[in-house]
Formats: structure tokens, C-alpha cells, sequence
């Protein structure tokens, strides 16, 4: 099969964008969402394969910064939009797109790239990690009650106009990005995102909702929602479907959770995504009753190791020597000596005797402080060569807030 992989045109974007909504199935979007995915593409971050005058393969990259541990924000590709036609599958069109794509996220001097994968399966052998989790809840509110902290009863909700009302909310959440690894400053356009609101999104539910809470005079957060109705002979029982909710502070967090909890006529609220250890989950009477599933979120592939690991910090002091093996970027092999702490980390090249033995893969499963060394040592994925290395790598990688990515890409 011969084959063209090459950057993205603007005049191929029709094409490009189909063979991806194909690819996932074929249920195309509502036209406003089309429209606005276009107006976001970097044609020139975007790659496809072509067989003659065909388009079998797409792979894009918004130019992110994303938070790690310590605060700092930094570049990293999110890869997006990344399908294969049905008809080019085991043909290596997958693998030759992410060979290309990180040869030139390398060329950019973005340290890391990021995805959110469709089948958990499919990037590890690129040398991606899953580096976040998140947690999905069904709470049934007739059984479970909150405890809220002091303060709450001093945040004022009111009703806004999901789209009025964006400026405010997107304030919230700028402040929110250096708080937590995981986070996304969003681009600019990407808050739209949040109140696209096509009724083939609804399944039944309200328009969007949204609700600020304030202090002061001041937007300290909110919620947005959709409301879906359902009765039985007893009576009511609706659905409160959260979409999103930040908060700056444990008031405002439990204001808003309290409100969604006690809306007339429901007596569920599900919500998808949240972080792992949020507020509410040690408000609520009974833990049990709000089924919380955890899913894998955020996958984390270090581009350059040496950069990448330099740019957060580190828990505890830490100095030991990483042998990284990377097949797929061999850029990255060898051994790295990491000398850091919560002030600022050093990383280089060296010849001495390796501590820990592992993958790029691993690596980036760590990087975010979620998922800990000992863990995957546990797993057979991280080798100790020294003895008490990993006594000392894995509190120092650990973040003392759960990483999360809020949302998609």
C-alpha cells in the first residue's frame, strides 16, 4: 500500500474531519460543534494519511500547558482527533502517525505529550502512561446527606445564563490550573466548548443550566447542569446531570454540591470525570450510595525525559539514576541522573550505575504524581537496582493533590 502522510491543508479539512467522525462511528455533530472544532484545528499541528485521493488517517495536536507538580505550566501537545479508516487498519497507518507526530512535537520543544485514549490498549506501545484517574457517581440524594463546612451557608447561589455567564467561570477555573497537576490552561476558544448546548446532547434532559456562587460580590464558582424529569406512581424522581462545577474554596465547593443535592423533583445527581479525593466525597453520609466508578483519564508520554522531569518538583530529595528504555523515541534510552526537591530538579545524562530500571511508559504513569513508583514496582513494571531506591523515588514523584484532567480533548 502506498501511502502519503503529510500536514493537514486548510482545503482537506472537510475530508480530514469526516474520515475522523467515520472513524468514531459516523454520528456526525451538530453543526455549531463542527464548526467550532474547525476554528480550533492548527492545520499545521495536524497530520494525515492519504491513500491517492482518499483520506484513511488523521492525528492532530493542540498546543497545551499543562500544570505538574509544583505549579509550573508546562507545553505539551494534546494529541487529538487521532482516527484510522476502517478499511487501512493493520496496515501501520496508526503507528506511522505517531512516529511523525512526536519526531515533530520533538522539533517544537514541547517536553510532553498527552492524550485521552478512545481503548486503553492502543498507546502504550507509542510509550504513553495513564497518568490521571477519574471518578464517575450516581448519588442518590434521597438517601444521602452532606456535612458541610463552616461558611457554606454565606456563599449566595443565583441563577446565570450559561453563555452570560462564561467570563465569570472561566475565572474560576484559570485560578483553579496552577492548584492541580493534571489541569489544562485553556486556549483560547476552548471555553465555548462548555456551553455548546445541541439538543442531540440532552438525551432527554434541559437545556443548559448554570449556577454562580459568589461572596462578596465576587464569582467564587460554579455549576453547570441539565435537569432530566422522570416520574413514577410515588412520585417525582429526576436526575440532576452535572456537566461541570469548580470552586476556589471548601464553602463554595459545598454550596454548589448542597444545591445540586436538594433541586425540587430529583432525586439523583450523576456526575462524570470528577477528581479522585474531591470535597463532596468526604461530605456525604454514605459513600456507598453514590457508586463512584473509577476510569482511566489523562495519558502522559515524555517527548524529552531530561526536560520533562526537570520541569516539576519533587515531594521529598531525590538523587538517583533512572535507566529509561524508550524503543519507539530512543532519544529518551539510557541513563538520567534526577537531583531535585520542592524548590526546583536537575536532570542529565550520565554514565554512572543505574537505581531503577524502567520504561517511558512508567515514567509518564508517574510524572503526575497519581500513580506511584511503588505500584508499578509492584507490578513487575519498575526494577530496583539499588536497594532503597524506591523508598526514595516514590514519595518524591507523589503529588499531595490528586492529579486530574477536567476535561476532554
Amino acid at each position: 500500500m502506498a501511502t502519503d502522510l503529510r500536514v493537514l491543508r486548510q482545503d482537506e479539512w472537510d475530508e480530514w474531519y469526516d474520515n475522523l467522525i467515520r472513524a468514531f462511528g459516523g454520528v456526525p455533530e451538530s453543526a455549531e460543534e463542527r464548526a467550532l472544532f474547525r476554528e480550533l484545528t492548527r492545520t499545521d499541528r495536524s497530520i494525515g494519511v492519504w491513500d491517492d485521493d482518499t483520506c484513511v488517517g488523521t492525528a492532530g495536536a493542540f498546543d497545551f500547558r499543562l500544570t505538574v507538580p509544583g505549579g509550573a505550566a508546562v507545553p505539551a501537545a494534546g494529541v487529538t482527533m487521532v482516527g484510522v479508516a476502517a478499511t487501512h487498519r493493520r496496515r501501520g497507518v496508526l503507528t506511522s502517525m505517531m512516529r511523525r507526530q512526536l519526531d515533530d512535537v520533538r522539533s517544537w520543544g514541547e517536553p510532553l505529550a498527552v492524550l485521552t485514549a478512545s481503548e486503553p490498549a492502543i498507546y502504550g506501545r507509542f510509550g504513553y502512561g495513564v497518568g490521571t484517574y477519574h471518578l464517575n457517581a450516581e448519588i442518590d440524594t434521597t438517601r444521602v446527606r452532606l456535612s458541610v463546612p463552616p461558611g457554606t451557608d454565606d456563599v449566595r447561589l443565583r441563577y446565570a445564563s450559561p453563555a452570560e455567564a462564561l467570563d465569570a467561570c472561566e475565572a474560576v477555573y484559570a485560578q483553579l490550573v496552577p492548584r492541580r497537576p493534571g489541569m489544562v490552561a485553556r486556549i483560547p476558544g476552548w471555553e465555548r466548548l462548555w456551553v455548546l448546548d445541541p439538543e442531540s446532547e440532552r438525551h432527554g434532559a434541559s437545556p443548559l443550566q448554570c449556577v454562580l456562587a459568589e461572596r462578596g460580590g465576587e464569582t467564587v464558582g460554579y455549576a453547570r447542569f441539565r435537569i432530566k424529569p422522570d416520574w413514577e406512581p410515588a412520585g417525582p424522581k429526576g436526575t440532576v446531570v452535572l456537566q461541570d462545577l469548580d470552586a476556589l474554596d471548601p464553602a463554595a465547593h459545598a454550596a454548589l454540591w448542597r444545591f445540586l443535592f436538594e433541586i425540587d423533583l430529583t432525586s439523583k445527581v450523576t456526575s462524570r470525570g470528577r477528581p479522585v479525593g474531591e470535597g463532596w466525597q468526604h461530605m456525604v453520609s454514605d459513600i456507598r450510595r453514590c457508586s463512584l466508578l473509577m476510569r482511566d483519564s489523562l495519558y502522559v508520554r515524555l517527548v524529552d525525559v531530561g526536560a520533562a522531569l526537570e520541569a516539576r518538583t519533587y515531594q521529598t530529595p531525590v538523587d538517583l539514576v533512572l535507566d529509561v528504555e524508550d524503543a519507539f523515541c530512543p532519544w529518551n534510552s539510557g541513563r538520567w541522573r534526577l537531583t531535585g526537591d520542592t524548590k526546583g530538579a536537575s536532570c542529565t545524562r550520565t554514565e554512572d550505575a543505574a537505581d531503577l530500571a524502567l520504561s517511558v511508559r512508567e515514567l509518564g504513569s508517574a510524572y503526575l504524581g497519581g500513580v506511584t513508583l511503588d505500584a508499578l514496582a509492584a507490578a513487575g513494571r519498575v526494577r530496583e537496582l539499588r536497594q532503597g531506591a524506591l523508598t526514595e523515588a516514590s514519595p518524591a514523584f507523589a503529588s499531595t493533590v490528586a492529579p486530574w484532567l477536567p476535561h476532554g480533548f
